[in-house]
């Protein structure tokens, strides 16, 4: 005990004592633990890699301990194996191009209307009166439903599987930007008009700017619904792209094929989504700062 105490206390190169190594690791993880604690990017990432870990660790038991057949649940090994044979014949990168073609542009196009639609009616009460309860009557449509109507309309080809996105993703993002952009301090936009800017200037240069971090983390949000919705699109009437990929697969109980499908789209989902938050956090520092 004694020589413990005086390794706690040894003075230092400065003079002054040496903490013990305990209470600064304690003290540490209580900052890692603690509501909206700070997380250095080598941390998050390292967190991040195990979860990941353990999760293919926990697949890999399930499936070496026979949980259930190799027909419901395929091993690690079997849908890599799979992968490098779709790899092999170029299905598989001429299957993940076409999805990702289609939900990129199909994304873009909602967000070409849905952006300026949503500034327009969060900041104009009689835009949001005109827009607002079609748009939300029409977001409680399921758009699983529309897409029956959108091949009698439009064919199988890639418009149909354009406005099944812009059906699922619009008329929410619409809303969602239209809440960012109430969410602007209203002290803000009089302080424009005491300075004497106009509606445009005042757009232009405080609201949008104001909002355009909460705008971001809603295409983030709405991206995510593009890709569940294009998917739907693939597997009801597609000549190619996963979701066609996985209904083939399900004809034939390749329920492998089915989890290399899966993956991929959750692969794609993620880089796309974290190439988003690190574009967001490179153009809108003084956000992160006030997060930090």
């Amino acid at each position: 005990m004694r020589l413990k105490n005086r390794i706690a206390t040894t003075p230092a190169a400065g003079g002054g004592p040496t903490p013990a190594a305990g209470p600064i690791v304690g003290t540490r993880w209580r900052k890692l633990v603690r509501l909206y604690g700070p997380l250095d990017p080598r941390t998050y990432f390292a967190i991040a890699v195990i979860a990941f870990a353990l999760m293919l660790a926990a697949w890999w038991i399930a499936a070496a301990s026979h949980v259930t057949s190799e027909l419901f649940l395929p091993s690690p090994a079997d849908v890599w194996n799979r992968a490098v044979e779709l790899a092999r014949d170029g299905s598989l990168a001429h299957d993940t191009w076409a999805s990702f073609r289609r939900i990129t542009l199909g994304f873009l196009i909602s967000t070409a209307f849905g952006l300026p639609i949503g500034v327009l009616i969060g900041t104009y009460r009689i835009a949001e009166a005109a827009i607002e309860p079609p748009v939300d009557f029409i977001r409680y449509m399921p758009a699983v439903a529309f897409v029956p109507l959108t091949i009698v309309w439009f064919g199988v080809g890639e418009t149909q599987k354009y406005v099944i996105i812009f059906i699922g993703t619009f008329f929410q993002q619409v809303l969602l930007v239209m809440d960012n952009t109430k969410r602007v301090p209203r002290e803000y936009v009089d302080i424009g008009y005491t300075l004497g800017m106009k509606d445009v200037g005042v757009l232009a240069r405080i609201v949008v700017p104001s909002a355009a971090p909460a705008i971001w983390d809603t295409l983030r949000i709405t991206l995510g619904w593009a890709w569940t919705w294009l998917v739907v699109a693939e597997l009801v009437a597609a000549p190619d792209g996963l979701g066609h990929r996985i209904l083939t697969a399900q004809r034939f109980f390749q329920t492998d094929t089915i989890f290399l499908g899966i993956l991929i789209i959750g692969l794609l989902g993620l880089t796309m989504d974290q190439g988003m938050k690190i574009a967001g956090a490179r153009l809108f520092r003084w956000e992160e700062r006030g997060r930090s």
